[in-house]
């Protein structure tokens, strides 16, 4: 049984954001696409790591991969627009403070 609560769906939405940006990524002919490659497995797998617990490493060292994946995404350039990669890098930064206790907003961690 899963518990929906917000850390769940900020992750989701984070994981979601880089996948799309690693696919929108790989569809551009020219630019970073083994950027794009890595930053589709890695958000891929972090997605995955929030529902399987046999996911070798656990979602918090995922999301930190992914995190970097995006900023080398972002200063990579390339003709893929920059607007999700940057949501996609606030929303899972967020995600990384709450979840670590950095930051504590009752009602959300």
């Amino acid at each position: 049984m899963i518990t929906l609560t917000w850390l769940l769906i900020i992750a989701l939405v984070g994981g979601a954001l880089a996948l799309i940006d690693g696919v929108l990524r790989l569809r551009a002919r020219r630019g970073s696409t083994i950027i794009g490659v890595i930053e589709l497995v890695v958000a891929a797998l972090f997605l995955l790591s929030l529902f399987l617990p046999a996911i070798p490493f656990g979602s918090l060292v995922l999301g930190i991969v992914t995190i970097i994946a995006l900023v080398v995404a972002l200063f990579a350039g390339g003709r893929v627009g920059r607007g999700i990669t940057i949501a996609a890098l606030v929303v899972l930064v967020v995600w990384l403070v709450l979840v670590n206790g950095w930051l504590v907003i009752p009602g959300v961690n």
